[in-house]
């Protein structure tokens, strides 16, 4: 089994996951989309996609490049590697964004904070299998002694955007999906989910 192969059965039986839905970012302050942003987004909806790496190369690579930019590059993203923490339970396999406090680019380390999974049609799929990733961050986060209670994944298809939380043993899906249109929008949520990770990893020393 891998990150693929999972459902929200194997999620509830194996790790004892809890699955509820709410708004999570109620109150979400718009951040204005830099010209490069949107002209690279633009440029990419006009050549079109075939394919999911396509899609997250021109849709959601831009979007994750604009946050690290305006943040001073604070975080690093890796892009299509494995996240193989418990191959025996099934958390192994390929992640196609991961978003971690390290600077280290060579390799995946503590502290990963949020995982983005780009799917060509199928969110809710998506959903699934980042819930799976997120659990093997967060053992990995552990194994190093770097462990926020809190982290944030997505399942997007570049134009359409679901967030979830994953906080002690349970997935908290947002209720609203967010559009690559309303741009401003989408940026100001990513901002809260790193200020919000930011206020959760001060506490540690190698931070």
């Amino acid at each position: 089994m891998a990150y693929t192969d999972f459902t929200v059965f194997d999620l509830r039986q194996q790790f004892d996951i809890h699955f509820r839905a709410e708004d999570l970012f109620p109150e979400v302050a718009s951040i204005e989309p830099s010209q490069w942003l949107q002209q690279s987004l633009r440029i990419g909806q006009e050549v079109g996609f075939n394919s999911e790496k396509s899609r997250s190369e021109r849709l959601v690579t831009p979007v994750l490049l604009e946050l690290c930019e305006r943040n001073k590059r604070a975080f690093s993203i890796y892009s299509g590697m494995n996240l193989d923490i418990d191959p025996a339970h099934g958390l192994r396999g390929e992640c196609d964004f991961i978003c971690s406090f390290s600077r280290i680019q060579d390799f995946i380390t503590a502290p990963i904070f949020c995982i983005a999974e780009a799917k060509k049609q199928d969110l809710e799929q998506g959903t699934i299998q980042c819930s799976a990733q997120l659990i093997g961050a967060r053992k990995l986060n552990e194994l190093e002694g770097n462990a926020p209670t809190t982290l944030y994944g997505c399942s997007t298809t570049g134009i359409e955007w679901r967030f979830l939380k994953y906080e002690h043993n349970e997935i908290v899906l947002d209720k609203k999906r967010y559009l690559i249109s309303e741009l401003a929008l989408l940026l100001g949520v990513l901002q809260t989910i790193l200020d919000l990770s930011s206020k959760q990893l001060a506490t540690f020393p190698s931070y």
